[in-house]
């Protein structure tokens, strides 16, 4: 039985070994899941569990250091919003505030939401980091 274990996980990672540098979160999360998985529910659940783990992995990818580092030292956007609702990591901003291209980084935009420089997904305006 344990050796189906670690056979299955080492055909999982294999798997997804590829994805890694593009993908690190989401191998992680696959890998993750696919170990508790085996561990709780056998074969079956080493599947179900890199499944998720890999959807849960995917959820908020950090942005590359050159992402950040362009944020923290853009220019200020000409318009600055204040909102009522608490700027959280995974959550989504306010259709009010608006967003700035990252330049040569089309996954990312930027915003001044107060005095909080905040990274976001551009297509679901889920923030990804908020800088400072």
């Amino acid at each position: 039985m344990k050796t189906k274990i670690i056979v299955l996980s080492a055909a999982v990672l294999g798997i997804l070994a590829p994805v890694a540098s593009a993908q690190q979160s989401t191998v992680n999360g696959a890998a993750g899941g696919a170990v508790t998985g085996a561990i709780v529910g056998g074969p079956v659940g080493a599947a179900v569990g890199g499944v998720v783990g890999a959807a849960a992995g995917t959820a908020i990818d950090p942005p590359p250091d050159r992402v950040v580092t362009y944020v923290e030292s853009a220019p200020a956007p000409t318009s600055r919003v204040v909102v009522k609702e608490k700027i959280v990591v995974g959550k989504p901003v306010p259709e009010t505030v608006v967003l700035t291209p990252v330049p040569d980084s089309p996954k990312y935009a930027y915003a001044i939401v107060g005095e909080q420089r905040v990274i976001v997904d551009p297509q679901t305006r889920t923030v990804v980091k908020v800088v400072r």
